[in-house]
């Protein structure tokens, strides 16, 4: 491996190199120095070494090899040849001299940083074209056993000025601020990370989605059909809970995105403790506001439509565990069967699923969008809650009569393994899902109404 001086001479006889792009060349070498420090030591020692030669030989040789790329050496020959009309150095070929216009670079960032809260920041660019080549040229050269890119001294000097000027930190994990140049564009971009917010929501209503739905006729483009709103259903949970994040009162974010802990059906409600969601607030202006404010103020908006509880920031992982976790959920199940079964009937049938594998292929209802598979999932527990509909129900205080008691409509509770399609457990869906209460009964069956009164995910919680 060549030394530091012979790799050094190789550099400077390339042209004139600034003391940052001759420096970076030893970054890995003596910790604590700053590249152009590291150049600017190399430069002295060359031209105290020349200075050396021509003091005993006269010969100026290395002073005049060095001269074009080394302010030290260029004073110190001519101060031997007592000239005073000493040059300019020229403009570094490596970098264009871009290290000597950081404040320009750096201000550009602060006046579109102006008005936003953030507490962090990462500096990160995008080289230009002839700035790579260059780079490649000289490490084509020289070697690059103790080099470092041009964009990572880059990133560094331009964070710091940006950090003194903002009176922020450079983070390396997480920064709340992400600020990259393109330096052939003279352009500056700026991605604020997101704000995240855990909480759980109740569904008071049937007909609405978890999410936004686009239109099926245009595709979200708009059309008569959905009104021009390019919507399947005009109102989401996740449309109603992250309005109010889009407003200054808040996050004054550019866009919401939920992310749910699973879904339930839109004909279903969402009861019990709710269900676990994660609201990302995108490129927010805020990042610190009233949660308890957030919460009612979402309640009292959509009174009798969601709730939303519990509300605390969070960070991005949790979206991942919300995703990647499969949850134990318990539903309440209105059965509307084809004709009358007995509540004995329906007791054996219902114990036969406890602590039972389901096999179920891809439901008939969603196999238009999703891949048909064979799904396997547990029932833990499958209990009747009442025979008959609430509102015609009586209350009859012998055990006896009632398991003799006949009706085409029964309340059942399952708790399950989180992605078991219920309303298939319940019909069989024409043999799709073994086994089934209908199955199991000999009796056409279908779920009338659908509640889900808890998700078991103590990931989230």
């Amino acid at each position: 491996m060549a030394d530091i001086f012979e790799v050094s001479k190789l550099i400077l006889a390339e042209g004139p190199v600034c003391d940052h792009c001759l420096g970076r060349q030893f970054a890995k070498l003596s910790t604590g120095l700053s590249n152009d420090e590291r150049g600017k030591a190399v430069k002295l020692f060359f031209a105290m070494e020349g200075d050396r030669l021509f003091k005993e030989t006269a010969d100026p040789a290395l002073l005049e090899e060095l001269a074009p790329s080394n302010a030290n050496a260029n004073k110190t020959l001519f101060a031997a040849k007592a000239r005073t009309d000493l040059p300019a150095q020229e403009k570094c070929w490596v970098c264009g001299d871009i290290f000597k216009n950081l404040d320009f670079w750096a201000d550009m960032a602060v006046s579109k940083l102006d008005g936003i809260d953030y507490s962090t920041l990462l500096v990160g660019t995008k080289l230009s074209g002839l700035l790579s080549e260059n780079e490649e040229i000289l490490w084509e050269a020289c070697g690059t056993a103790y080099a470092e890119q041009l964009k990572s001294e880059l990133n560094r000097e331009i964070g710091k000025i940006i950090s003194k000027k903002t009176g922020k930190d450079v983070a390396f994990s997480n920064p709340d601020m992400m600020i990259t140049f393109d330096i052939a564009k003279k352009e500056v971009q700026i991605d604020v990370r997101s704000v995240y917010i855990y909480g759980r929501y109740l569904k008071l209503v049937r007909g609405i989605p978890q999410t936004k739905w686009p239109c099926r006729k245009c595709g979200g483009r708009g059309c008569d059909s959905c009104g021009g709103t390019g919507k399947q259903y005009q109102e989401s949970v996740g449309e109603l809970a992250g309005l109010p994040l889009l407003s200054s009162k808040y996050a004054e974010a550019y866009d919401v995105v939920f992310h749910g802990a699973g879904r339930e059906d839109i004909d279903a409600l969402m009861l019990g403790t709710g269900r676990p969601f994660v609201m990302e607030a995108k490129s927010p202006k805020h990042r610190q506001f009233d949660l308890a404010a957030l919460e009612k103020e979402i309640n009292d908006t959509n009174a009798g439509k969601i709730e939303v509880h519990g509300l605390t920031f969070c960070g991005k992982d949790l979206v991942e565990k919300l995703k990647g976790e499969k949850a134990k959920k318990t539903y309440r199940l209105k059965i509307r069967f084809e004709s009358p079964v007995t509540e004995d009937h329906l007791n054996h049938a219902l114990l036969q699923l406890h602590e039972t594998e389901i096999n179920q292929d891809t439901p008939n209802r969603v196999l238009h969008r999703r891949a048909d598979l064979c799904r396997n999932r547990t029932v833990h527990t499958a209990i009747l809650e009442q025979m008959g509909d609430k509102k015609n129900r009586t209350n009859n205080p012998n055990p006896a009569e009632n398991s003799v008691v006949e009706s085409c409509v029964a309340y059942v509770r399952i708790f399950c393994d989180g992605g078991l399609y219920v309303k298939e457990l319940t019909s069989g869906d024409e043999g799709r899902t073994t086994p089934s209460i209908a199955g199991l009964l000999d009796v056409g069956a279908k779920v009338e109404e659908l509640d889900v009164i808890d998700v078991d995910l103590e990931a989230a919680d």
